[in-house]
């Protein structure tokens, strides 16, 4: 058996690895960085000969799970692509997106390699998405198989709690077993039901590492986090603004419109107007239309019709800004160009209106300098506009889509491997997960696969 990394660097970004096993070489994944252009955001495809690929397996839609996936297919063209039927909608509706947003980086920047794949490409393409539930094993063929079969390779998806129809695969091969976590989360969210993972001895895991750089803070619970938010809303409305809240469009603003109806039926918040993007509308729809065929919290709950969001779609959207308005919108990191960068643009230097981070942001993005900048201070959202100074109130809560490092660990001291490979995360969360495991697992061998290195179990 080898594995090698096939993204560029220690990071979180173009999440793309190769496990070789029984003879067949499969793909886990096939991200974009979401910080890079070209092909500094694609995976390292030159590793990989031309149509050597037996079979890909997609975790969930992320951007960074599943960006270049047609790029991949166009590589290795007699290669199903594998995944639950969630990913299969979603990632649809996230690629065809991609086309969009490479297009117009065409028109604005100039880069005219731009777009790495069109409309039809995917429209082609499509049919190789072959969609397996969870709990069934299956083949390299896509074929149903008995768990105690012996010969070949098989694949099993377990519900991974991060987003809808997001998946830990376990791969039984050569008489060992290996799993791939994806991106995991073992907790109950407000709609996304907790991971159910393999409970029994494995004999490989390759686990994300995304929170190793943060410890568990003493006291938290996600109900506690969530009445603060309650709080900061209506104090944000008291003050006689609105808030603006940066979100991811797949993932975390479905947690978000299902946190507003808990939050409305409680009597913690008025029926005031909620507006969400376009992008994240079609998302949504997917959410609502699998809502009784997914493992996940509140079953019967359709948001679309419960919150009843007003959709902003379109780049040249500018309705007037209003008090007593959530504009829940994209992007989660306030990219250039975005609806969310826009709208923070436009209260940043108004004291009256809030803006409110419920997720990660990277350091070096327009929400990331926002977070680092003092009250007072100035701060840049877009070049094309100068600095301004930063006059808006600026809350910060703790909706994570990813497990803590605490539980993941908790979950491996469980499963006991005998090794455990350590990929999607910075390095200083790949340190901490290395130390800690060493001391917690004394008997199995933690790597730290380094990019583009086959290493060989």
């Amino acid at each position: 058996m080898h594995f090698t990394n096939l993204t560029r660097h220690i990071e979180i970004g173009a999440n793309c690895y190769l496990l070789e096993a029984a003879g067949k070489r499969i793909i886990l994944d096939s991200g974009m960085h979401p910080k890079q252009e070209g092909v500094a955001a694609q995976p390292d495809f030159s590793l990989l000969p031309e149509d050597s690929v037996d079979a890909i397996i997609l975790s969930h839609a992320h951007h960074d799970h599943v960006g270049t996936l047609p790029i991949l297919m166009r590589r290795q063209p007699r290669a199903p692509v594998f995944m639950s039927e969630p990913t299969r909608q979603l990632g649809d509706i996230m690629l065809h997106n991609s086309v969009n947003v490479m297009t117009r980086k065409r028109e604005e920047l100039g880069i005219t390699t731009y777009p790495l794949f069109t409309h039809r490409e995917l429209e082609k393409n499509f049919p190789r998405w072959e969609a397996k539930p969870l709990h069934v094993p299956f083949d390299i063929n896509g074929d149903r198989v008995s768990r105690d079969e012996k010969d070949g390779i098989s694949f099993e998806f377990f519900d991974a709690g991060h987003i809808l129809g997001s998946v830990g695969t376990l791969i039984r091969a050569e008489g060992k077993t290996i799993f791939y976590t994806g991106d995991v989360n073992f907790e109950d969210q407000t709609i996304t039901q907790a991971a159910l993972f393999p409970d029994g001895p494995l004999d490989i895991v390759i686990t994300e590492t995304t929170r190793g750089d943060q410890a568990l803070v003493a006291g938290f619970t996600r109900a506690e986090e969530e009445l603060r938010l309650a709080k900061a809303i209506s104090t944000a409305f008291a003050n006689g603004g609105c808030v603006v809240m940066p979100l991811f469009a797949l993932g975390k603003t479905q947690e978000l419109l299902a946190m507003f109806h808990d939050f409305r039926k409680k009597g913690l918040l008025a029926t005031v107007p909620i507006y969400i993007g376009g992008l994240s509308t079609k998302l949504t729809e997917v959410y609502d239309r699998l809502a009784q065929a997914w493992p996940r919290q509140k079953s019967n709950l359709q948001l679309l019709h419960a919150v009843a969001p007003f959709v902003i779609a379109g780049r040249q959207a500018d309705p007037p800004i209003q008090k007593d308005r959530i504009y829940a919108l994209s992007s989660g990191m306030m990219t250039e160009k975005t609806l969310s960068n826009s709208f923070a643009r436009r209260i940043l230097d108004r004291p009256e209106h809030t803006l409110m981070f419920v997720g990660y942001a990277d350091p070096a993005s327009p929400a990331g300098r926002v977070k680092a900048t003092a009250a007072g201070g100035d701060v840049q959202l877009d070049p094309d506009f100068p600095p301004q100074k930063l006059l808006c109130h600026v809350h910060q809560f703790a909706f994570s889509g990813h497990s803590t490092r605490e539980t993941i660990c908790a979950w491996l001291q469980r499963v006991a491997p005998k090794k455990v490979i350590l990929v999607h995360g910075d390095p200083a969360a790949i340190d901490w997960f290395d130390k800690t495991l060493g001391a917690d697992l004394p008997a199995a061998e933690v790597i730290r696969p380094q990019p583009g290195v086959q290493f060989e179990f």
